[in-house]
């Protein structure tokens, strides 16, 4: 009698987590969606895929989503596994990427260059899918948002944020014409400030698993 009671306990228990596990939150998506969107920026970078696009030529927008996304996916998954090897914890990570997010943030509002890129020589998936969608700050957030976020979640935060990217980089040029400089200028200081606001969340949700 008490061993099934035990695996009836058991098996409570490890629905509920699996239940747990594949939450949709709508106030998840749209958080970590948001986050996403201001960290990729691909709204601000507007100018430098129309810049790219008339040096180099046609951009595969449909191949460098898609590449984008399956970087994105996979470092999701396998990224905190990553730093379990070298040592590193999920705490310690989501607070480096705080820091990472307040800088990118600072970028977007003051209007200023702190992380440079080197030039590239080619538009199809450098520089586009890697590094201006899926770079080093897109990665870092991603896991930080993990330590916080349901991975269900973040997958579908994911995924929106890679249509607009799509449809951004099909009407690059429309879109600069139809926003113009001080629109996009207006968008990129108002998620840098959102931004901002989520790095100190962040750090302040995570800076305490350090000591403990």
């Amino acid at each position: 009698m008490e061993i099934s009671s035990s695996l009836i306990s058991l098996k409570v228990y490890l629905y509920s987590k699996k239940k747990e596990m594949f939450e949709i939150d709508f106030r998840e998506i749209l958080t970590v969606g948001m986050v996403l969107f201001a960290v990729i920026d691909i709204v601000g970078s507007i100018p430098i895929i129309v810049d790219l696009r008339t040096k180099h030529g046609h951009i595969e927008s449909e191949k460098a989503s898609l590449v984008a996304g399956v970087i994105m996916i996979v470092f999701l998954f396998i990224g905190e596994e990553f730093l379990k090897v070298i040592g590193i914890d999920v705490h310690s990570f989501a607070v480096a990427g705080s820091f990472v997010l307040f800088f990118i943030a600072l970028e977007m509002i003051l209007g200023i260059r702190i992380y440079r890129d080197e030039e590239s020589s080619s538009a199809s998936i450098v520089p586009i899918a890697f590094p201006l969608i899926a770079g080093a700050g897109t990665m870092t957030t991603l896991l930080s948002l993990r330590s916080e976020f349901h991975t269900i979640n973040i997958l579908i935060a994911i995924v929106l944020n890679l249509i607009l990217v799509y449809i951004v980089l099909k009407l690059s040029s429309k879109l600069e014409k139809m926003l113009g400089k001080n629109g996009l200028g207006v968008i990129r200081k108002a998620f840098g400030v959102v931004l901002l606001a989520i790095a100190v969340k962040l750090f302040a949700a995570n800076v305490k698993g350090l000591f403990v």
